[in-house]
């Protein structure tokens, strides 16, 4: 008989995982505690609009494509790709839009228009960055984590020098560039990574690399299309996903994990790994196994929370394009109230999606589907009167911005929180994006994707290696997949 495998949660770490140990051998169930798979990627439809609740940028497609090809696929059997183009608009303090273009040489011409000599230097920061980026998501990204000598490798030790981890993010890019829209543009992906720009490595210009030379895409028809390749895959390859199962405990002998207790009754399992919140399967689920005490996790650095509204409205709103950057206030004030003073922010930045923009599905004719979001610091108090305000304070700018009565329009609206978080995935702290990626909490030093008091326990997803966002779930899955593999193979 084929060893049992138990994943908790069918987030795309766990359906990633589940994918690789059935094509294994492995006879692997999914168990998700929500009516609908996918975890934070999911996405619901309501009076003609098609809402993707969580993921809304699809950066690294080359991650996607290696996953879809070690099945056999390609992304196109799935879902047509698109680049954007722009890759987003950005919304500054003087008034002005910056449409940034998928061109390369387009984008050096604006760089060159702000900075005069700062095209030439966009060249050479994107070539280090490239060079990080082949490191980090060729090399680093795919080790267990599990011991320091992993990384022993001959070509990252000659690389830690040009891979910059001892360099502040801030400090680095303040080496190429002086004017603050160029800054402000480049610092943007490090708000979601969970710390303040000048305390994330300067590893993760890799993210830029990412942004600029990789660029922005859009799979047609949401999102959510990425989470049915992976279900389809995964089924194919004889995983069983059983939705309305939240997992609240386990049974073991010694260090064996033998049943999985869920709501619906229990399950027996040869092995388990969970996909779920880390901190929540540490203190809600293992019975006393914790890999981690609570004063471990109220010591780790979180990565944002955020506050979302999801829209309908029953016109189009000229002035937006697909992604929209609200740079019109303070970076460093933002910055600070989420990672530094955490509080409910000042003069918040925010960001606008509106696939309706490129993709007609996902709203009614004439129609636009729009998703807002304020990066927050996590584990605030999210009443719905606080809801309201900061709704009122985007609107007010959106509306200045576009130039666009857009509140009288509005049919649909559900917002989206701290307290939505926790309950819909057992949330720490009510986060959004897992750990700040932070050196402490980089590689060998975020938790580990093996329980170190059941012997065949283990993690998956944004709060273990390799790190939060969908690239790097799809890499959890298969490192820990590859790990079970190897410390218990079927034969």
């Amino acid at each position: 008989m084929p060893k049992k495998v138990t994943i908790i949660g069918s987030g795309i770490s766990s359906l990633s995982a589940a994918a690789f140990l059935g094509k294994a051998g492995y006879d692997v169930t999914i168990l998700e505690k929500n009516a609908t798979i996918g975890g934070r990627a999911r996405q619901f439809e309501v009076d003609g609009f098609t809402f993707d609740m969580g993921p809304s940028w699809y950066w690294m497609p080359d991650v996607f494509e290696q996953f879809y090809n070690k099945f056999g696929y390609t992304t196109s059997d799935f879902y047509e790709l698109k680049r954007l183009d722009p890759s987003y608009s950005v919304f500054w303090k003087d008034g002005s839009q910056t449409p940034i273009p998928a061109d390369e040489n387009e984008l050096m011409d604006w760089f060159e228009s702000l900075e005069p000599g700062s095209s030439a230097k966009l060249k050479r920061f994107l070539e280090e960055a490239k060079y990080k980026y082949e490191v980090g998501m060729q090399d680093l990204v795919y080790k267990p984590s599990l011991k320091v000598t992993e990384f022993a490798d001959l070509r990252i030790l000659k690389g830690l020098i040009k891979l910059h981890l001892l360099t502040s993010f801030s400090k680095y890019i303040r080496k190429y560039f002086k004017n603050e829209k160029i800054l402000s543009l480049l610092e943007f992906p490090v708000l979601f990574l969970g710390a303040m720009p000048k305390d994330t490595p300067a590893l993760y210009s890799l993210m830029n690399y990412a942004d600029i030379s990789l660029g922005t895409w859009y799979p047609m028809g949401g999102m959510f299309k990425f989470i049915e390749a992976f279900e389809k895959i995964a089924k194919e390859n004889g995983a069983k996903i059983l939705t309305n199962h939240e997992v609240t405990g386990i049974k073991y002998e010694g260090k064996l994990v033998k049943e999985v207790i869920t709501n619906q009754g229990n399950i027996e399992t040869d092995i388990l790994i969970s996909g779920a919140d880390y901190r929540h399967t540490d203190g809600s689920i293992l019975n006393g196994k914790a890999n981690y005490s609570e004063k471990y996790w109220d010591n780790r650095t979180m990565a944002p929370s955020c506050l979302l509204f999801y829209l309908g409205v029953n016109k189009t709103i000229e002035g937006l394009n697909h992604h929209n950057l609200f740079f019109d206030e303070d970076f460093e004030m933002h910055a600070k109230e989420i990672y530094k003073d955490p509080k409910w922010p000042s003069a918040p930045l925010f960001y606008v999606s509106a696939p309706s923009k490129t993709d007609s599905s996902v709203a009614p004719v004439g129609m636009e589907n729009i998703f807002l979001l304020i990066p927050i610091a996590p584990d605030l108090k999210d009443d719905e009167a606080m809801r309201e305000k900061y709704f009122n304070l985007l609107m007010d700018r959106l509306e200045a911005k576009t130039n666009c009565k857009i509140r009288e329009h509005i049919v649909y609206k559900k917002s989206y929180c701290v307290s939505d978080f926790k309950n819909d995935y057992h949330a720490f702290k009510g986060n959004a994006y897992g750990l700040a990626n932070t050196l402490r909490q980089t590689a060998y030093f975020k938790p580990s994707l093996k329980n170190k008091n059941l012997t065949n326990m283990y993690y998956t997803g944004q709060l273990t290696v390799p790190g939060p966002g969908v690239p790097p779930s799809i890499i959890s899955g298969e490192v820990v997949a590859k790990q079970l593999i190897k410390e218990h193979p079927l034969h």
